[in-house]
């Protein structure tokens, strides 16, 4: 029997109440406590391995109590409820101080909607109940040194013998590949077919015999992502999503999915609230501290930065969702303005350490704002998305 809203809500109170303490709902005030902010939190080792292990063991809580995947079908664990039900949990949960589920966004927002939409029966039932418990992690194996947003250009081979396939070439950009147990790759199975036509898309399991993950040092100085090379690397045919060389189709839903992880979900929630952007009363407070309030067109980019955030907010909890591209491009241009706009308002203080709080600390969001416009595909892609898919203009040439 499908429950009210608000008869779920209250079983959502009661596990949230038996499990976790209520977060603090504290003002912020400029100068006390953590000045940190950030778009790709930086961990060494040993804290991204306890974070690892704290989100997966709030998940299998999750899972236990039936709000592990309170959207998917019965079959595979779900609850099969609408998405407004999901709404209200991580509306709730957000009063809660409970471990970051950001390490979960791949294997949830991208890699388990690509198996539930073309993946088989084994696939699904092997797969599917692992991730949203916690069990597994998962990553994307997609970008490559020479295929970024022209991915159809791929070269990682994927040659059939028997019931295997035979995974030869590299992959970059992998985010987390270094503690994931699954990926979802894409190789070229057909080299004389048009490049988007003989593309197989398969999940693959990352302990095979052949593997080789590398990280990669970012300039924020952290080490999330990584290249992975596939040296003969073998994986059975029953790893294959979709049909052999209808990989793109597979695909497209692979990136609708992370699109709108990073545009929506991404944006307002993932357990930690409205992720990398600037909170307007935190900038108010930093041109106060520094005099700059009251020049005129400071107090317009202010009256900009709150707008935007509201914008990117709004996008997140919209019914129906806004189109994946457009909510993407507009949470990675409002990043990346705001984080712009407080550069200028730091001046050379963001650039030198000089031990004041609440200015070099904003370098990582700085640093990392930029990466918003690439991931998931560029600013100019997404336009592209925008104009065919949302407003209907003509098709580029391909």
């Amino acid at each position: 029997m499908t429950p009210t809203l608000d008869e779920f809500a209250a079983e959502v109170r009661a596990f949230l109440d038996a499990n976790a303490d209520r977060a603090a709902q504290d003002e912020f005030t400029w100068g006390i406590g953590s000045d940190e902010i950030t778009v790709y939190a930086e961990k060494s080792s040993a804290e991204e391995e306890a974070a690892v292990r704290a989100a997966q063991q709030w998940r299998a809580k999750m899972w236990e109590a039936g709000f592990g995947w309170i959207t998917g079908p019965q079959e595979y664990g779900g609850r099969g409820l609408d998405p407004e039900f999901e709404r209200v949990y991580l509306d709730l949960e957000a009063h809660y101080r409970v471990p970051s589920q950001t390490m979960f966004g791949t294997a949830l927002g991208v890699v388990a909607p690509t198996i539930l939409a073309h993946g088989s029966d084994w696939l699904k039932e092997r797969y599917l109940p692992r991730l949203f418990r916690g069990e597994i992690l998962a990553c994307q194996l997609l970008s490559e040194p020479g295929a970024g947003s022209d991915l159809a250009s791929l070269s990682t081979r994927a040659t059939a013998d028997g019931d295997q396939w035979v995974i030869s070439g590299q992959k970059v950009w992998s985010s987390r590949a270094h503690y994931s147990d699954i990926g979802l790759l894409l190789a070229r199975t057909e080299l004389e077919a048009p490049k988007r036509k003989g593309i197989t898309a398969f999940i693959y399991p990352m302990g095979t015999p052949g593997t080789d993950v590398r990280p990669l040092r970012q300039m924020t100085g952290g080490s999330e992502f990584n290249e992975v090379f596939f040296d003969d690397a073998r994986i059975r045919d029953r790893h294959r999503v979709g049909d052999v060389n209808a990989g793109w189709l597979v695909f497209r839903t692979t990136l609708q999915s992370e699109r709108a992880s990073i545009g929506l979900r991404g944006a307002g929630y993932g357990g930690s609230g409205l992720v990398g952007l600037a909170a307007p009363e935190r900038v108010v407070q930093l041109a106060q501290h520094f005099g700059l309030s009251d020049d005129p067109v400071v107090r317009q980019d202010l009256a900009r930065l709150h707008t935007g955030y509201r914008l990117v907010e709004w996008n997140a909890n919209r019914r129906p969702p806004l189109a994946p591209a457009a909510a993407k491009y507009a949470t990675a241009r409002h990043v990346n303005w705001a984080a712009s706009m407080i550069a200028r308002l730091l001046g050379p203080r963001i650039c030198a350490d000089t031990g004041e709080w609440g200015t070099y600390a904003w370098k990582q969001l700085l640093l990392g704002a930029c990466a918003m416009r690439i991931g998931g595909g560029t600013d100019e892609v997404m336009k592209n998305g925008v104009g065919e898919g949302v407003l209907g203009l003509p098709k580029e040439p391909s």
